[in-house]
């Protein structure tokens, strides 16, 4: 099962090629304000598939996206399949207690949270219920949101650094944050690293 995930991945991201040409539906926002690099967005309520795996961020990220891959490839009760989005979000959390609020907890212990954002005309009540009971199909609400992007490979230390950068940012401008960053990544691992597009959001006042 997870060589046929790999195969259809690979597939379906083909769009997203070495050169960094994207052509996955991405969701659609509105640019409030547009700083360079940085990047105030309001966008709109989204339907999401999400998962949560407790390991590093290199483990998390192959099982997250193996488990969210199988769900759009057709691990659900309809043996529907869907078209790849973009981008990918992950996010790290404490640990949870059945999906309720985050408790504090040792760094061993930490949760990554994926997500992929259904395609357009899926939402909550429509999308195909998931055979993975690891996976669950949520909306996430309209937000008003920073966004600072680069470029180069996606790795924790690069997602690390350019949450500092946006966190400080946005206290010399002096917006308030609302949650903790998250990454947003935009193409597959064998993009050329300076053709990559990647992103670390952080909701905002």
């Amino acid at each position: 099962m997870k060589k046929l995930i790999t195969v259809l991945t690979t597939i379906f991201l083909t769009g997203c090629s070495v050169f960094g040409i994207r052509t996955a539906d991405q969701p659609t926002y509105q640019v409030l304000n547009d700083y360079g690099h940085i990047q105030i967005r309001h966008y709109p309520a989204l339907a999401v598939a999400e998962t949560e795996v407790i390991a590093d961020y290199k483990s998390s990220s192959n099982k997250g996206f193996q488990r969210l891959a199988g769900y759009i490839f057709g691990n659900n009760q309809k043996q529907q399949k869907m078209v790849m989005t973009a981008p990918v979000i992950q996010e790290q959390q404490a640990e949870t207690l059945a999906m309720t609020a985050p408790v504090i907890q040792q760094k061993s212990g930490d949760v990554w949270l994926m997500a992929f954002v259904l395609p357009k005309g899926y939402s909550v009540l429509t999308a195909p219920v998931p055979n993975d009971q690891a996976v669950i199909i949520k909306e996430l609400p309209e937000k008003k949101v920073a966004v600072i992007q680069y470029t180069g490979s996606l790795c924790e230390s690069g997602i690390e650094e350019n949450a500092e950068t946006l966190k400080n940012w946005l206290t010399q401008q002096g917006y308030k944050a609302l949650s903790p960053s998250r990454s947003a990544a935009y193409d597959p691992p064998w993009t050329l690293p300076f053709l990559r597009l990647n992103e670390v959001h952080i909701d905002i006042e």
